[in-house]
This record gives C-alpha cells, sequence and structure tokens, in this order.
C-alpha cells in the first residue's frame, strides 16, 4: 500500500517576485524526509517551504530504501514503486535517500547490481512522470559505515545520466555524524546518524534553500 502524501500549505508570506511562491514542491525519500520520531515540520525542507509561500508534499517514509523492498520489515516498498504515487501536478520533485540502501547492502541484504539498476530505474522514472519539471536529489551525510561513500558516489554518477542535480549533504552543512558532542546537540539521540533535531535541521536550512532555488524555473 502506497504512503498517503501529508500535504500542507505554507503560511509565510513570501517577497514579491519569489519564484517558489505558490509552487508545489514534494519529497520521495526515507526517515530523512519523514523525520524519523520528530514532526516533518521540523525538518529543513519544510521550512524552506515554508518561508517561501509553497505547498509542500511529504513523501517520506521510515526505513524505506531506493531499490529494495522492505514490506516484510515493515518499512514498505522500493521508492522504484512508491514514486508512482505521487500527483503528477507537482511543480519541483526532490529525493532524499540513500541512508538505508547502505545500511542494506553493507548487511549483505541486497547487491550492488540491484541499488544501481533500481537508481537509474528511479530517476528514469521521474524524468517521465514530471517532463520538464525541476528534479533534484540529496545525498545521506557521510555516516563512516560501509556502503555509504559508494552510495553518494552512485548517487552522483547516475543522477547526471539524467541531468538531476545533486546536493551532496556529506560535505555540506556541517553534519559531523562522528562527532559524539555534535550528535548529542543536533541528532534526535545521542546514537543516531540518520536523524537530525530541528536545530539539526536549521544547519542545513541556507544550503537546502540554494539548492531549491537553483531547480526552481
Amino acid at each position: 500500500m502506497a504512503l498517503a502524501a501529508v500535504c500542507i500549505s505554507a503560511s509565510a508570506a513570501a517577497a514579491n517576485g519569489d519564484k517558489l511562491q505558490g509552487k508545489t514542491i514534494c519529497f520521495l525519500g526515507d526517515s530523512y524526509v519523514r523525520n524519523h520520531k520528530r514532526p516533518f515540520t521540523e525538518t529543513w525542507h519544510n521550512k524552506v517551504a515554508d518561508r517561501h509561500g509553497m505547498t509542500y508534499l511529504n513523501f517520506g517514509r521510515n526505513g524505506s530504501s531506493i531499490a529494495f523492498d522492505r514490506t516484510k520489515d515493515g518499512f514498505g516498498p522500493a521508492m522504484t514503486e512508491r514514486y508512482l504515487s505521487m500527483p503528477d501536478t507537482a511543480d519541483i520533485i526532490v529525493v532524499i535517500a540513500g541512508h538505508n540502501d547502505a545500511d542494506y547492502l553493507a548487511a549483505r541484504r541486497g547487491t550492488w547490481e540491484a541499488f544501481s539498476t533500481g537508481l537509474d530505474a528511479l530517476c528514469a522514472g521521474l524524468r517521465a512522470k514530471y517532463p520538464g519539471k525541476p528534479i533534484g536529489f540529496v545525498t545521506p551525510w557521510a555516516v563512516e559505515r560501509p556502503y555509504f561513500k559508494e552510495v553518494t558516489a552512485e548517487i552522483h554518477r547516475i543522477c547526471a545520466r539524467y541531468g538531476i542535480p545533486v546536493l551532496d549533504a556529506s560535505v555540506t552543512g556541517g553534519i559531523k555524524v562522528g562527532d559524539a558532542d555534535f550528535r548529542a546537540k543536533y541528532f534526535q539521540a545521542p546514537k543516531d546518524t540518520a536523524h537530525l533535531n530541528s536545530d539539526g535541521h536549521d544547519l542545513l536550512l541556507d544550503w537546502g534553500e540554494t539548492f531549491i532555488l537553483s531547480l526552481a524555473k
């Protein structure tokens, strides 16, 4: 069953001439989008949408993977299927994903070929579903575990094939996943390596806003 979108109308008044104002932006992804145990309204992407008077659609699902079906784990189908339930009318589409794929590969539950093929299929599918619409992709943080660097590099490679800009969160925003003091201050739990709290999301707010503005036509 496809996860229903969560839609809110942004309330902030946008400045005159704002090219984002009134547009619908749709985010597809994992708990980086859903925001794990905290409200998605605390995420940098929701804050950007609110700042610019956009309509925000959240298609994040905790535990979701780009390429691997995790229904048996309770996390639902892969994003290669989930994107089909997103509205055709979205003006801007952004994917934030890859963390769970890296962990799935490290656990030897999936193959690299399946990941790469799935990522390619997702990008191709989004291009077909949203012809002429701006699409962006945001990578995971720089998590010091197997496959994270490889997954991030593959996101760059495949997205370039489809002309999809990438915001590399592993090198922007100063998210110090390996720093225990940083995690205690900016993540949802001291041992968490994936989920930022509201203050942590604020570190990415300007980076994310610049990226979304660059996508808008």
